[in-house]
Protein backbone atom coordinates (compact mmCIF):
# COMPACT_ATOMS: atom_id res chain seq x y z
CA UNK A 1 0.00 0.00 0.00
CA UNK A 2 3.03 2.24 1.22
CA UNK A 3 4.32 1.46 -2.74
CA UNK A 4 0.94 2.06 -4.54
CA UNK A 5 1.03 5.56 -2.31
CA UNK A 6 3.63 6.80 -3.37
CA UNK A 7 3.73 5.52 -6.76
CA UNK A 8 0.01 7.82 -7.05
CA UNK A 9 1.90 10.59 -5.45
CA UNK A 10 4.80 10.30 -8.22
CA UNK A 11 1.93 10.56 -10.95
CA UNK A 12 0.25 13.62 -9.04
CA UNK A 13 3.56 15.58 -8.72
CA UNK A 14 4.55 14.86 -12.63
CA UNK A 15 0.74 15.68 -13.28
CA UNK A 16 1.01 18.94 -11.62
CA UNK A 17 4.33 19.48 -13.03
CA UNK A 18 2.87 19.42 -16.64
CA UNK A 19 0.05 21.73 -15.28
CA UNK A 20 2.51 24.58 -14.14
CA UNK A 21 4.36 24.34 -17.35
CA UNK A 22 1.29 24.76 -19.17
CA UNK A 23 0.20 27.66 -17.12
CA UNK A 24 3.66 29.36 -17.33
CA UNK A 25 3.07 28.94 -21.16
CA UNK A 26 -0.57 30.35 -20.87
CA UNK A 27 0.62 33.58 -19.20
CA UNK A 28 3.32 34.17 -21.94
CA UNK A 29 0.76 33.92 -24.21
CA UNK A 30 -1.14 36.34 -22.31
CA UNK A 31 1.65 38.47 -22.24
CA UNK A 32 2.03 38.20 -26.13
CA UNK A 33 -1.12 39.48 -26.87
CA UNK A 34 -0.96 42.02 -24.49
CA UNK A 35 1.80 43.43 -26.54
CA UNK A 36 -0.52 43.67 -29.61
CA UNK A 37 0.91 40.49 -31.22
CA UNK A 38 -0.84 37.68 -32.94
CA UNK A 39 0.33 34.48 -31.89
CA UNK A 40 -0.68 32.43 -34.59
CA UNK A 41 0.64 34.88 -37.43
CA UNK A 42 -0.59 34.69 -40.92
CA UNK A 43 0.77 34.62 -44.71
CA UNK A 44 4.65 34.52 -44.47
CA UNK A 45 5.76 34.11 -48.11
CA UNK A 46 9.31 34.13 -49.38
CA UNK A 47 10.52 31.89 -47.03
CA UNK A 48 13.32 29.25 -48.49
CA UNK A 49 14.30 26.18 -47.12
CA UNK A 50 17.19 25.95 -44.64
CA UNK A 51 19.04 23.38 -46.10
CA UNK A 52 19.17 25.32 -49.31
CA UNK A 53 19.96 28.59 -47.14
CA UNK A 54 23.59 27.15 -45.59
CA UNK A 55 24.03 25.66 -49.42
CA UNK A 56 23.83 28.77 -51.02
CA UNK A 57 25.86 30.47 -47.99
CA UNK A 58 28.77 28.26 -48.55
CA UNK A 59 28.72 28.42 -52.47
CA UNK A 60 29.10 31.68 -52.08
CA UNK A 61 31.49 32.21 -48.99
CA UNK A 62 33.70 30.07 -51.31
CA UNK A 63 33.09 32.42 -54.57
CA UNK A 64 33.78 35.31 -52.58
CA UNK A 65 36.95 33.89 -51.21
CA UNK A 66 38.26 33.22 -54.17
CA UNK A 67 37.53 36.48 -55.69
CA UNK A 68 39.86 38.31 -52.23
CA UNK A 69 42.59 35.79 -52.99
CA UNK A 70 42.63 37.24 -56.88
CA UNK A 71 42.76 40.54 -55.48
CA UNK A 72 45.44 40.27 -52.96
CA UNK A 73 47.05 38.49 -55.56
CA UNK A 74 46.96 41.34 -58.28
CA UNK A 75 47.71 43.71 -55.57
CA UNK A 76 50.74 42.38 -54.64
CA UNK A 77 51.59 41.97 -58.75
CA UNK A 78 51.02 46.01 -59.17
CA UNK A 79 52.78 46.83 -55.82
CA UNK A 80 51.86 49.19 -52.97
CA UNK A 81 50.56 51.66 -55.04
CA UNK A 82 46.38 51.92 -54.34
CA UNK A 83 47.06 48.84 -52.63
CA UNK A 84 45.12 50.20 -49.82
CA UNK A 85 42.45 51.16 -52.03
CA UNK A 86 42.19 47.84 -53.37
CA UNK A 87 41.41 46.03 -50.73
CA UNK A 88 38.89 48.74 -49.37
CA UNK A 89 37.03 48.49 -52.49
CA UNK A 90 37.21 44.30 -51.46
CA UNK A 91 36.01 44.60 -48.11
CA UNK A 92 33.31 46.92 -49.71
CA UNK A 93 31.81 44.44 -52.13
CA UNK A 94 32.00 41.97 -49.90
CA UNK A 95 29.70 44.15 -47.63
CA UNK A 96 27.15 45.37 -49.94
CA UNK A 97 26.90 41.82 -51.07
CA UNK A 98 26.09 40.25 -47.85
CA UNK A 99 23.98 37.21 -47.89
CA UNK A 100 19.86 37.73 -46.88
CA UNK A 101 18.02 35.24 -45.75
CA UNK A 102 14.47 34.37 -44.86
CA UNK A 103 13.31 31.22 -43.07
CA UNK A 104 10.26 30.02 -41.16
CA UNK A 105 9.92 26.74 -38.51
CA UNK A 106 9.93 25.15 -35.07
CA UNK A 107 12.32 26.42 -32.11
CA UNK A 108 13.71 23.18 -31.37
CA UNK A 109 16.94 24.69 -29.26
CA UNK A 110 17.05 28.08 -27.71
CA UNK A 111 20.31 29.74 -25.87
CA UNK A 112 19.82 32.48 -23.74
CA UNK A 113 22.82 34.66 -22.70
CA UNK A 114 21.56 37.66 -21.98
CA UNK A 115 21.62 40.52 -24.99
CA UNK A 116 22.10 37.02 -27.51
CA UNK A 117 19.83 34.75 -27.95
CA UNK A 118 20.72 31.77 -29.99
CA UNK A 119 17.96 29.86 -31.57
CA UNK A 120 17.90 26.67 -33.81
CA UNK A 121 15.19 26.23 -36.40
CA UNK A 122 13.63 23.32 -37.71
CA UNK A 123 11.92 23.33 -40.84
CA UNK A 124 11.10 20.46 -43.01
CA UNK A 125 14.68 20.41 -44.25
CA UNK A 126 16.87 20.71 -42.05
CA UNK A 127 18.21 23.06 -39.24
CA UNK A 128 19.55 26.40 -39.23
CA UNK A 129 20.65 29.09 -36.37
CA UNK A 130 19.26 32.39 -35.96
CA UNK A 131 20.60 35.04 -33.79
CA UNK A 132 18.98 37.51 -32.14
CA UNK A 133 21.04 40.56 -30.74
CA UNK A 134 19.71 43.47 -28.53
CA UNK A 135 21.36 45.66 -30.87
CA UNK A 136 19.12 44.36 -33.73
CA UNK A 137 16.14 44.31 -31.99
CA UNK A 138 16.29 46.47 -29.51
CA UNK A 139 12.52 47.64 -29.43
CA UNK A 140 10.87 44.43 -29.68
CA UNK A 141 13.51 42.85 -27.10
CA UNK A 142 10.68 42.14 -24.62
CA UNK A 143 9.23 40.22 -27.18
CA UNK A 144 11.87 38.06 -28.13
CA UNK A 145 12.24 37.06 -24.24
CA UNK A 146 8.82 35.46 -24.23
CA UNK A 147 10.32 32.66 -27.68
CA UNK A 148 10.44 29.38 -26.23
CA UNK A 149 11.15 25.46 -27.32
CA UNK A 150 8.50 24.94 -29.64
CA UNK A 151 7.19 28.22 -30.96
CA UNK A 152 6.99 28.91 -34.67
CA UNK A 153 8.43 31.78 -36.12
CA UNK A 154 9.47 33.22 -38.82
CA UNK A 155 12.99 35.25 -38.98
CA UNK A 156 14.97 37.40 -41.59
CA UNK A 157 17.94 38.98 -41.47
CA UNK A 158 21.89 38.64 -42.85
CA UNK A 159 23.65 35.59 -43.31
CA UNK A 160 27.31 35.09 -41.15
CA UNK A 161 29.16 33.20 -39.03
CA UNK A 162 29.50 33.14 -35.53
CA UNK A 163 32.75 32.55 -33.67
CA UNK A 164 32.47 28.71 -33.51
CA UNK A 165 32.08 28.46 -37.54
CA UNK A 166 28.15 28.14 -37.30
CA UNK A 167 26.00 29.62 -39.99
CA UNK A 168 23.44 32.37 -38.76
CA UNK A 169 20.68 34.27 -39.68
CA UNK A 170 21.36 37.65 -37.66
CA UNK A 171 18.07 38.75 -37.55
CA UNK A 172 16.58 42.07 -37.81
CA UNK A 173 12.65 41.01 -38.05
CA UNK A 174 10.95 37.78 -35.88
CA UNK A 175 6.99 37.09 -36.67
CA UNK A 176 5.29 34.76 -34.06
CA UNK A 177 3.38 32.44 -36.44
CA UNK A 178 2.33 29.96 -33.66
CA UNK A 179 2.25 30.04 -30.24
CA UNK A 180 3.63 26.22 -28.68
CA UNK A 181 1.31 25.84 -25.20
CA UNK A 182 2.93 22.14 -24.73
CA UNK A 183 6.31 21.71 -23.31
CA UNK A 184 8.48 19.88 -26.15
CA UNK A 185 9.63 16.11 -25.09
CA UNK A 186 13.16 16.38 -23.30
CA UNK A 187 13.90 12.79 -24.79
CA UNK A 188 11.54 11.64 -27.64
CA UNK A 189 13.47 8.10 -28.36
CA UNK A 190 13.85 4.67 -26.04
CA UNK A 191 11.03 1.86 -25.72
CA UNK A 192 9.19 3.64 -22.85
CA UNK A 193 7.99 6.39 -25.24
CA UNK A 194 7.34 4.09 -28.44
CA UNK A 195 3.95 3.71 -27.83
CA UNK A 196 3.65 7.66 -27.43
CA UNK A 197 5.17 8.49 -30.19
CA UNK A 198 3.03 6.17 -32.49
CA UNK A 199 0.31 8.53 -30.84
CA UNK A 200 1.89 11.82 -31.46
CA UNK A 201 3.31 11.77 -34.77
CA UNK A 202 2.66 15.31 -35.14
CA UNK A 203 5.50 15.75 -32.31
CA UNK A 204 7.74 12.48 -33.24
CA UNK A 205 8.50 14.40 -36.87
CA UNK A 206 10.05 17.25 -35.83
CA UNK A 207 11.46 16.13 -32.75
CA UNK A 208 13.18 12.97 -34.48
CA UNK A 209 14.97 14.40 -37.55
CA UNK A 210 15.08 10.54 -38.75
CA UNK A 211 11.69 9.97 -38.93
CA UNK A 212 11.28 12.98 -40.80
CA UNK A 213 13.76 11.80 -43.08
CA UNK A 214 11.81 7.94 -43.44
CA UNK A 215 8.63 9.21 -44.49
CA UNK A 216 10.23 11.75 -46.97
CA UNK A 217 12.18 8.72 -48.31
CA UNK A 218 9.08 6.56 -48.80
CA UNK A 219 7.57 9.48 -50.07
CA UNK A 220 10.19 9.57 -52.73
CA UNK A 221 10.39 5.70 -53.49
CA UNK A 222 6.35 5.81 -54.14
CA UNK A 223 7.34 8.44 -56.75
CA UNK A 224 10.12 6.52 -57.85
CA UNK A 225 7.71 3.62 -58.01
CA UNK A 226 5.22 5.49 -60.45
CA UNK A 227 7.88 6.92 -62.21
CA UNK A 228 9.07 3.27 -63.59
CA UNK A 229 6.06 2.01 -64.14
CA UNK A 230 4.27 4.99 -66.10
CA UNK A 231 7.61 5.23 -68.03
CA UNK A 232 6.93 1.42 -69.00
CA UNK A 233 3.56 2.39 -70.14
CA UNK A 234 1.43 1.78 -67.43
CA UNK A 235 -1.99 3.70 -66.49
CA UNK A 236 -2.69 4.47 -63.10
CA UNK A 237 -6.21 4.01 -61.73
CA UNK A 238 -8.40 4.35 -59.19
CA UNK A 239 -10.65 1.65 -58.26
CA UNK A 240 -13.38 1.18 -55.47
CA UNK A 241 -12.60 1.15 -51.93
CA UNK A 242 -16.01 -0.17 -51.05
CA UNK A 243 -17.59 -2.73 -52.54
CA UNK A 244 -20.34 -4.99 -52.88
CA UNK A 245 -18.22 -8.37 -52.84
CA UNK A 246 -14.87 -8.52 -51.10
CA UNK A 247 -13.51 -10.43 -53.38
CA UNK A 248 -9.82 -10.65 -54.90
CA UNK A 249 -8.05 -12.00 -51.54
CA UNK A 250 -8.53 -14.45 -48.70
CA UNK A 251 -8.90 -12.40 -45.80
CA UNK A 252 -11.67 -11.15 -43.54
CA UNK A 253 -12.90 -7.67 -44.46
CA UNK A 254 -14.59 -4.47 -42.81
CA UNK A 255 -18.36 -4.14 -43.19
CA UNK A 256 -20.10 -0.44 -43.59
CA UNK A 257 -23.37 0.45 -44.08
CA UNK A 258 -24.92 2.82 -47.13
CA UNK A 259 -27.99 4.53 -45.79
CA UNK A 260 -29.20 5.86 -48.73
CA UNK A 261 -29.34 2.49 -50.47
CA UNK A 262 -29.86 0.59 -47.60
CA UNK A 263 -26.90 -1.91 -47.87
CA UNK A 264 -24.35 -3.51 -46.79
CA UNK A 265 -20.93 -2.90 -47.98
CA UNK A 266 -16.91 -4.32 -47.41
CA UNK A 267 -14.35 -2.03 -47.33
CA UNK A 268 -11.96 -3.74 -50.05
CA UNK A 269 -9.55 -6.34 -49.45
CA UNK A 270 -7.88 -5.93 -52.87
CA UNK A 271 -8.38 -4.38 -55.75
CA UNK A 272 -7.75 -7.26 -58.12
CA UNK A 273 -10.93 -8.11 -59.76
CA UNK A 274 -11.39 -4.67 -60.44
CA UNK A 275 -8.15 -4.00 -62.16
CA UNK A 276 -8.80 -6.89 -64.45
CA UNK A 277 -11.70 -5.90 -65.74
CA UNK A 278 -10.06 -2.74 -67.09
CA UNK A 279 -7.95 -5.91 -68.86
CA UNK A 280 -11.69 -6.70 -70.63
CA UNK A 281 -11.90 -2.82 -71.49
CA UNK A 282 -8.70 -2.94 -72.72
CA UNK A 283 -6.39 -0.81 -70.82
CA UNK A 284 -3.33 -3.38 -71.23
CA UNK A 285 -1.12 -2.13 -68.60
CA UNK A 286 -2.68 -1.05 -65.25
CA UNK A 287 -1.74 -0.20 -61.59
CA UNK A 288 -2.71 1.00 -58.77
CA UNK A 289 -1.13 2.16 -55.48
CA UNK A 290 -3.84 2.74 -52.47
CA UNK A 291 -5.51 1.05 -49.41
CA UNK A 292 -6.40 -2.43 -48.69
CA UNK A 293 -8.85 -2.80 -45.69
CA UNK A 294 -8.20 -6.45 -44.04
CA UNK A 295 -9.98 -7.02 -40.30
CA UNK A 296 -7.17 -9.16 -38.77
CA UNK A 297 -4.78 -9.35 -36.37
CA UNK A 298 -1.92 -6.77 -35.28
CA UNK A 299 1.75 -7.16 -35.14
CA UNK A 300 4.75 -5.71 -36.14
CA UNK A 301 4.46 -7.21 -39.73
CA UNK A 302 0.16 -6.15 -39.72
CA UNK A 303 -1.60 -3.00 -40.19
CA UNK A 304 -5.48 -3.44 -40.62
CA UNK A 305 -5.17 -1.12 -43.82
CA UNK A 306 -2.50 -1.17 -45.38
CA UNK A 307 -0.88 0.29 -49.19
CA UNK A 308 -0.58 -2.12 -51.57
CA UNK A 309 0.72 -1.54 -56.04
CA UNK A 310 -1.23 -3.86 -57.60
CA UNK A 311 -0.56 -4.14 -61.19
CA UNK A 312 -1.54 -6.20 -64.37
CA UNK A 313 0.28 -6.47 -67.64
CA UNK A 314 -1.84 -8.20 -70.66
CA UNK A 315 0.06 -11.05 -72.91
CA UNK A 316 2.78 -11.21 -69.84
CA UNK A 317 3.24 -14.11 -67.42
CA UNK A 318 4.74 -14.67 -63.79
CA UNK A 319 7.79 -14.92 -65.30
CA UNK A 320 7.91 -11.30 -66.44
CA UNK A 321 6.17 -10.22 -63.72
CA UNK A 322 9.31 -11.60 -61.57
CA UNK A 323 11.55 -9.85 -63.72
CA UNK A 324 9.69 -6.59 -63.36
CA UNK A 325 9.70 -6.70 -59.32
CA UNK A 326 13.20 -7.29 -59.06
CA UNK A 327 13.85 -4.73 -61.72
CA UNK A 328 11.93 -1.97 -60.15
CA UNK A 329 13.03 -3.07 -56.05
CA UNK A 330 16.86 -3.00 -56.94
CA UNK A 331 16.08 0.31 -58.81
CA UNK A 332 14.86 1.86 -55.41
CA UNK A 333 17.72 0.12 -53.86
CA UNK A 334 20.12 2.10 -55.95
CA UNK A 335 18.66 5.29 -55.31
CA UNK A 336 17.56 4.84 -51.58
CA UNK A 337 20.32 2.44 -50.11
CA UNK A 338 23.86 3.10 -49.36
CA UNK A 339 24.76 -0.29 -51.23
CA UNK A 340 23.44 -3.46 -52.15
CA UNK A 341 23.24 -4.42 -48.68
CA UNK A 342 20.75 -3.41 -46.45
CA UNK A 343 20.54 -4.10 -42.41
CA UNK A 344 16.78 -5.38 -41.01
CA UNK A 345 17.05 -5.99 -37.38
CA UNK A 346 19.90 -8.26 -36.83
CA UNK A 347 19.42 -10.06 -40.34
CA UNK A 348 21.54 -8.42 -43.44
CA UNK A 349 20.06 -8.92 -46.45
CA UNK A 350 21.93 -8.63 -49.92
CA UNK A 351 19.65 -7.61 -52.98
CA UNK A 352 22.28 -8.30 -55.12
CA UNK A 353 20.60 -9.59 -58.61
CA UNK A 354 19.95 -12.20 -59.45
CA UNK A 355 18.00 -13.24 -57.51
CA UNK A 356 17.11 -17.14 -56.47
CA UNK A 357 14.15 -18.39 -57.54
CA UNK A 358 12.71 -21.85 -56.09
CA UNK A 359 10.08 -24.04 -56.56
CA UNK A 360 7.42 -24.30 -53.57
CA UNK A 361 7.96 -28.13 -53.58
CA UNK A 362 11.80 -27.86 -53.37
CA UNK A 363 11.86 -25.60 -50.55
CA UNK A 364 9.27 -27.61 -48.22
CA UNK A 365 11.01 -30.85 -49.30
CA UNK A 366 14.84 -28.92 -47.75
CA UNK A 367 13.51 -27.38 -44.70
CA UNK A 368 10.42 -29.52 -43.90
CA UNK A 369 12.42 -32.74 -44.70
CA UNK A 370 8.59 -33.75 -46.73
CA UNK A 371 7.81 -34.82 -50.00
CA UNK A 372 4.87 -32.67 -50.98
CA UNK A 373 3.33 -35.73 -53.16
CA UNK A 374 3.74 -37.91 -49.17
CA UNK A 375 0.52 -36.24 -47.33
CA UNK A 376 0.81 -39.07 -44.59
CA UNK A 377 4.65 -37.29 -43.54
CA UNK A 378 3.39 -33.74 -44.08
CA UNK A 379 0.41 -34.19 -41.49
CA UNK A 380 2.60 -36.10 -39.19
CA UNK A 381 5.28 -32.84 -39.50
CA UNK A 382 2.41 -30.40 -38.84
CA UNK A 383 1.73 -32.47 -35.46
CA UNK A 384 4.96 -32.69 -34.89
CA UNK A 385 4.55 -28.27 -35.06
CA UNK A 386 1.41 -28.94 -33.24
CA UNK A 387 -1.31 -27.55 -36.02
CA UNK A 388 -4.24 -28.44 -35.74
CA UNK A 389 -4.58 -30.51 -39.01
CA UNK A 390 -7.87 -32.96 -39.00
CA UNK A 391 -9.87 -30.89 -40.17
CA UNK A 392 -7.66 -29.14 -42.84
CA UNK A 393 -7.91 -30.40 -46.72
CA UNK A 394 -4.66 -31.47 -47.80
CA UNK A 395 -3.14 -28.14 -49.54
CA UNK A 396 -4.11 -26.22 -46.40
CA UNK A 397 -2.02 -28.63 -44.28
CA UNK A 398 0.94 -28.61 -46.55
CA UNK A 399 0.95 -24.12 -46.64
CA UNK A 400 0.68 -24.55 -43.04
CA UNK A 401 3.91 -26.58 -42.87
CA UNK A 402 5.67 -24.22 -45.15
CA UNK A 403 4.82 -21.68 -44.06
CA UNK A 404 6.20 -22.61 -40.10
CA UNK A 405 9.29 -24.23 -41.60
CA UNK A 406 10.24 -22.43 -44.40
CA UNK A 407 9.74 -18.95 -44.83
CA UNK A 408 12.04 -17.85 -41.96
CA UNK A 409 14.86 -19.21 -44.37
CA UNK A 410 14.50 -16.82 -46.85
CA UNK A 411 16.39 -14.07 -45.70
CA UNK A 412 17.70 -12.44 -49.19
CA UNK A 413 15.38 -11.45 -51.90
CA UNK A 414 13.75 -15.23 -53.09
CA UNK A 415 11.22 -15.94 -55.68
CA UNK A 416 8.78 -19.25 -54.06
CA UNK A 417 7.27 -20.19 -57.19
CA UNK A 418 4.55 -23.16 -58.63
CA UNK A 419 2.18 -23.12 -55.83
CA UNK A 420 -0.38 -26.08 -54.81
CA UNK A 421 -3.37 -25.13 -57.35
CA UNK A 422 -5.43 -25.72 -54.96
CA UNK A 423 -4.37 -22.39 -52.96
CA UNK A 424 -5.00 -20.10 -55.89
CA UNK A 425 -7.90 -19.81 -57.31
CA UNK A 426 -7.19 -16.69 -59.35
CA UNK A 427 -3.99 -18.36 -61.49
CA UNK A 428 -3.58 -20.47 -64.54
CA UNK A 429 -2.36 -23.76 -63.77
CA UNK A 430 0.89 -25.13 -65.39
CA UNK A 431 0.12 -27.28 -68.94
CA UNK A 432 1.85 -30.07 -68.37
CA UNK A 433 1.19 -30.00 -64.78
CA UNK A 434 -2.05 -29.17 -64.15
CA UNK A 435 -2.13 -29.87 -59.80
CA UNK A 436 0.61 -26.52 -60.01
CA UNK A 437 -0.23 -22.72 -60.24
CA UNK A 438 1.67 -20.41 -62.26
CA UNK A 439 2.21 -18.06 -59.27
CA UNK A 440 4.71 -16.95 -56.71
CA UNK A 441 5.73 -15.11 -53.37
CA UNK A 442 8.28 -13.23 -53.02
CA UNK A 443 10.23 -13.03 -49.40
CA UNK A 444 12.67 -10.73 -47.86
CA UNK A 445 14.25 -11.58 -44.12
CA UNK A 446 11.22 -14.43 -43.89
CA UNK A 447 8.66 -11.39 -45.12
CA UNK A 448 6.17 -12.00 -47.91
CA UNK A 449 6.10 -8.96 -49.79
CA UNK A 450 5.18 -9.34 -53.37
CA UNK A 451 2.17 -11.85 -54.47
CA UNK A 452 2.18 -12.75 -58.43
CA UNK A 453 0.19 -14.63 -61.04
CA UNK A 454 -0.36 -15.88 -64.54
CA UNK A 455 -4.31 -15.00 -64.20
CA UNK A 456 -6.70 -17.35 -64.73
CA UNK A 457 -8.34 -16.14 -67.98
CA UNK A 458 -11.14 -18.93 -68.59
CA UNK A 459 -14.42 -18.11 -67.19
CA UNK A 460 -15.83 -21.41 -66.83
CA UNK A 461 -13.14 -22.41 -64.75
CA UNK A 462 -12.99 -19.34 -62.96
CA UNK A 463 -16.29 -19.80 -62.43
CA UNK A 464 -15.42 -23.33 -60.93
CA UNK A 465 -13.32 -22.02 -58.47
CA UNK A 466 -15.50 -19.81 -57.17
CA UNK A 467 -17.75 -22.41 -55.86
CA UNK A 468 -14.77 -24.72 -54.47
CA UNK A 469 -13.82 -23.82 -50.53
CA UNK A 470 -11.14 -25.44 -48.50
CA UNK A 471 -11.37 -27.07 -45.48
CA UNK A 472 -9.37 -25.25 -42.86
CA UNK A 473 -9.06 -21.95 -44.32
CA UNK A 474 -9.49 -18.89 -41.98
CA UNK A 475 -10.36 -17.18 -44.88
CA UNK A 476 -11.66 -18.13 -48.44
CA UNK A 477 -11.52 -16.47 -51.97
CA UNK A 478 -14.47 -19.00 -52.85
CA UNK A 479 -16.69 -15.68 -53.11
CA UNK A 480 -19.16 -15.57 -56.05
CA UNK A 481 -18.64 -12.66 -58.24
CA UNK A 482 -21.23 -13.03 -61.02
CA UNK A 483 -20.49 -9.62 -62.83
CA UNK A 484 -16.53 -10.53 -63.45
CA UNK A 485 -17.27 -14.18 -64.67
CA UNK A 486 -19.28 -12.01 -67.40
CA UNK A 487 -16.37 -9.93 -67.89
CA UNK A 488 -13.82 -13.10 -68.60
CA UNK A 489 -16.62 -14.17 -71.16
CA UNK A 490 -16.22 -11.11 -73.24
CA UNK A 491 -12.51 -11.92 -73.28
CA UNK A 492 -9.63 -11.01 -70.81
CA UNK A 493 -6.39 -11.08 -72.64
CA UNK A 494 -3.52 -13.49 -71.10
CA UNK A 495 -1.63 -11.73 -68.02
CA UNK A 496 0.13 -11.25 -65.20
CA UNK A 497 -0.62 -9.56 -62.15
CA UNK A 498 1.53 -8.63 -59.20
CA UNK A 499 1.20 -7.18 -55.96
CA UNK A 500 3.73 -5.52 -53.68
CA UNK A 501 3.18 -4.82 -49.83
CA UNK A 502 4.44 -1.36 -49.95
CA UNK A 503 4.50 -0.39 -46.47
CA UNK A 504 6.93 -4.14 -45.85
CA UNK A 505 9.08 -3.03 -49.08
CA UNK A 506 10.17 0.19 -47.18
CA UNK A 507 10.57 -1.58 -43.88
CA UNK A 508 13.41 -3.84 -45.54
CA UNK A 509 14.70 -0.52 -47.05
CA UNK A 510 14.85 1.30 -44.44
CA UNK A 511 15.72 -1.23 -41.80
CA UNK A 512 12.35 -0.15 -39.92
CA UNK A 513 11.41 -3.41 -38.12
CA UNK A 514 7.81 -2.34 -37.14
CA UNK A 515 5.08 -1.68 -39.79
CA UNK A 516 4.18 1.16 -37.17
CA UNK A 517 7.43 3.56 -37.90
CA UNK A 518 7.02 3.49 -41.82
CA UNK A 519 2.92 4.18 -40.99
CA UNK A 520 2.20 8.01 -40.27
CA UNK A 521 -0.93 7.37 -38.26
CA UNK A 522 -0.73 3.17 -37.70
CA UNK A 523 -4.15 1.91 -35.44
CA UNK A 524 -3.91 2.05 -31.80
CA UNK A 525 -5.95 1.14 -29.17
CA UNK A 526 -7.62 4.65 -27.76
CA UNK A 527 -6.36 5.34 -24.30
CA UNK A 528 -9.74 5.06 -21.96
Amino acid sequence: MMADGKQNSEQRSHSGGHASIEQARQDKLHAIKQMGIDPYGGRYEGTEPAAEIKARFKETEQKLTAEHAETAEKTVEKGTKNAEQRMQNAEQKTEDEQQKARCAGRIVLLRDIGKLIFITLRDSSGTIQVGLSKSLLESKWSFMKLLELGDIIGASGGLGKTKTGEITIWADEVVLLSKSLMQPPEKWHGLADIDLRYRQRYVDLWANPEVMELFRKRSAMLRTVREYLTGRGFIEVETPMMQTIAGGAAAKPFITHHNTLDMDLFLRIAPELFLKRLLVGGMEKVFEINRNFRNEGLSTRHNPEFTMLELYQAYADYNIMMDLTEEMICLLVEKYCKDSKTTFGEKIVDFARPWKRAKYAELLKEYAGCDIADIGSIRKKAESLKINHKDMDDAVVINEVFEQTVEEHLNNPTFVIDYPAALCPLTKRKKDQPDIAERFEMYIAGMELANAYTELNDPAVQEENFHQQLRGQKETMATMDHDFVTALKYGMPPAGGLGIGIDRLVMVLTGATSIRDVVLFPLLKPIV
